[in-house]
């Protein structure tokens, strides 16, 4: 991650060794690169990169036929380089789908920037609609991924900061229809460690929101609506639930990712595996699998793969104030689950993973 480069890879077909094969490398940032991520295939193969020389840069994907030796290969563009931040760029994220093509952008100065690409098939157009002072340095952006209409667009942001004496590090931002603005919704007072990597939980119809988070250990968090006065005009309250504590990996945790029904989490740590976990009928969560950095099973002494441990975590309500933590650093290894994309006019299906 420390690299000044992206590599982009593209998996069409596994050879008979089961080999991934990159189609891009190239140049992107004068400074090391911290993230990057997909935008919906509906919009076209569009990243986007943020980097510690204070940028974030669109790149799209391009099919040349300029001429006939690249005709049918595909090249990337930097479509547009976003420069209002005046500290390094530490994530981005685009917004679901259904909010358009939006970038949402985070520093390590405190600031949450979202973008909007007024037309989708011009990118080098983007133009900034919000600018949000969380007061803390920030790490890490999830936005939650609901299409309800009974759910404002809603995002949350870690924060790094190193100061275990002030509580807080995840604050939930929510739009105000009434004032066409994000405004704090809630904050999570008991995660005082430095918070490396959030993601909230697909919907799915839920009424209410999961949250996971990358810190110290890996907690679940429940975030349950309380009901509104019909003459409320302020961000939505939450009665804030700690569904799950995991420390299984006995050392700082990097990044937590959700599969696409939001039934497995996904973690990584310094240990250097992944671990899976998943709850049962009674909420009660088990790591259900742990794999070596190279994808393998980890095996136990006496030989098998190890799989279906103790329960580590469970659904038992807890107040807020009972957990407590320690500083912690940055950089780490990304756990990340890639949904499948179908391309249009095909019943085959790729995968984009991407590595940096």
């Amino acid at each position: 991650m420390n690299s000044f480069k992206i590599s982009v890879f593209t998996v069409w077909d596994k050879d008979e060794n089961g080999e991934w094969h990159c189609t891009a490398s190239w140049k992107t940032h004068s400074g090391s690169v911290w993230r990057v991520t997909w935008a919906h295939p509906e919009f076209g193969q569009v990243l986007a990169s943020c980097s510690f020389d204070r940028t974030a840069a669109v790149w799209e994907e391009i099919v040349g036929e300029s001429n006939d030796k690249q005709r049918g290969l595909s090249h990337w563009i930097k479509r547009t380089t976003l420069v209002d931040s005046r500290t390094s760029v530490t994530d981005v994220k685009f917004a679901p789908k259904h909010m358009g093509l939006m970038l949402t952008t985070c520093s390590a100065d405190g600031v949450v920037r979202i973008y909007e690409a007024p037309d989708v098939m011009n990118l080098s157009q983007w133009s900034l609609q919000h600018e949000i002072s969380c007061k803390l340095s920030c790490s890490c952006i999830s936005w939650n991924p609901s299409s309800s209409r009974a759910h404002p667009p809603m995002f949350a942001v870690g924060s790094d900061d190193s100061n275990v004496s002030y509580g807080g590090k995840v604050q939930i931002y929510e739009y105000n229809e009434n004032t066409r603005k994000y405004a704090k919704a809630e904050t999570l007072m008991t995660v005082t460690d430095a918070v490396h990597d959030i993601a909230f939980a697909p919907n799915l119809g839920r009424s209410v929101h999961v949250l996971a988070i990358a810190t110290k250990d890996v907690r679940i968090f429940k975030l349950v609506p309380m009901r509104r006065d019909s003459t409320s005009t302020g961000p939505t309250k939450f009665e804030v639930q700690i569904m799950a504590q995991f420390d299984n990996h006995n050392s700082q945790v990097w990044r937590v990712s959700w599969n696409i029904t939001s039934t497995l989490l996904a973690s990584s740590g310094d240990d250097g595996c992944v671990r899976l976990w998943k709850a049962n009928y009674m909420d009660n969560w088990k790591c259900t699998g742990i794999l070596k950095g190279d994808g393998s099973p980890l095996t136990s002494s006496s030989g098998p793969p190890m799989a279906m441990s103790t329960v580590v975590g469970s659904s038992v309500q807890m107040p807020q104030n009972s957990l407590n933590g320690m500083s912690a650093g940055r950089i780490g290894k990304r756990a990340s689950f890639a949904p499948p994309v179908r391309q249009l006019g095909s019943s085959k299906i790729y995968q984009h993973p991407a590595h940096y």
